[in-house]
């Protein structure tokens, strides 16, 4: 499998491609805003005018595109990926969206003749970057199989999780868990700040102590310096957690912590943080306290 077709260059799918070209896959890329295609172009790589053109031919097609929306447009309609898919491909989509839009997906695929994953990703920008991130994949083990060598080169594992739409639904309960340790790491931090404790000081004893996380570890920093340059914004975490919300509330699964994480990032989405990287919801708790939490750090 040497032909990829890419479609959703963002803060995610770019470096994606770019690792894609870097191992020798012949790549062609397509993105809504055409101008985010130059720098892949750069790298070598055919610059697609639709969905269809980039899916046409291809022995793969990634996507990587932001909601249950983008989906619907770049799979259907005459320039939609689907009518330029070839018998045998293997479709991967890398999007975090609602399960069922994704069982919805897979069966078009396989309608073309085609194999469809669901392989959403954990680990931010610097992962994909990187090509250490963690998919996790819903689908046929062959075809996963089949798919592996493009997987070794964006990630370092991969865990197959069970059907089409398992998942998607494993990246939804991954998710509600980062944004409510977030939410977790940004209260602390408010108790210590406005109990007057050094910040720097305070976040050592978080990762020293069991109340370390992946969320102190990557945000604390960032938290401290006020540096809340997008790696994963807050707009889609939002996002997640609305749709995670949805999932539990159609499997009748309490869940009063994604309710109430769900909320404050709301909050940070009213107040204008969506564009900013998903740590900006501490500016929420800031607010309640008067003060920066990195203030006399």
């Amino acid at each position: 499998m040497k032909k990829i077709g890419f479609i959703g260059l963002g803060t995610m799918g770019a470096p994606m491609a770019a690792n894609l070209l870097k191992q020798g896959y012949e790549v062609t890329v397509y993105n809504r805003t055409a101008s985010k295609c130059e720098p892949l172009a750069a790298l070598g790589a055919a610059v697609a005018a639709t969905p269809r053109e980039a899916a046409s031919g291809a022995d793969a097609v990634i996507t990587m595109v932001s909601d249950d929306a983008s989906i619907a447009a770049v799979y259907e309609g005459p320039d939609g990926l689907l009518a330029g898919l070839g018998a045998g491909a293997v479709v991967i989509d890398s999007s975090t969206v609602s399960p069922a839009l994704v069982k919805r997906v897979a069966a078009l695929v396989r309608e073309r003749g085609g194999d469809f994953l669901d392989a959403p990703v954990t680990g931010s920008s610097p992962a994909a970057i990187d090509g250490t991130l963690v998919f996790m994949v819903g689908g046929d083990a062959g075809t996963l199989a089949k798919a592996q060598g493009i997987f070794d080169c964006l990630g370092k594992k991969v865990l197959h999780m069970g059907e089409n739409g398992s998942g998607a639904v494993a990246k939804l309960a991954h998710n509600t868990i980062v944004g409510i340790n977030n939410l977790a790491l940004a209260e602390g931090f408010a108790i210590a700040a406005k109990s007057g404790l050094p910040a720097d000081r305070f976040l050592e004893l978080v990762q020293l102590g069991s109340a370390g996380s992946k969320a102190a570890e990557l945000k604390g920093r960032k938290i401290i310096e006020h540096d809340f340059t997008n790696q994963f914004s807050l707009a889609l975490m939002l996002k997640d957690l609305k749709l995670a919300s949805s999932l539990t509330d159609g499997a009748s699964i309490p869940s009063p912590m994604l309710n109430l994480a769900k909320s404050l990032f709301q909050a940070g989405q009213t107040e204008g943080f969506g564009d900013e990287d998903l740590s900006s919801v501490v500016k929420i708790y800031e607010a309640w306290i008067g003060q920066k939490i990195g203030d006399g750090k």
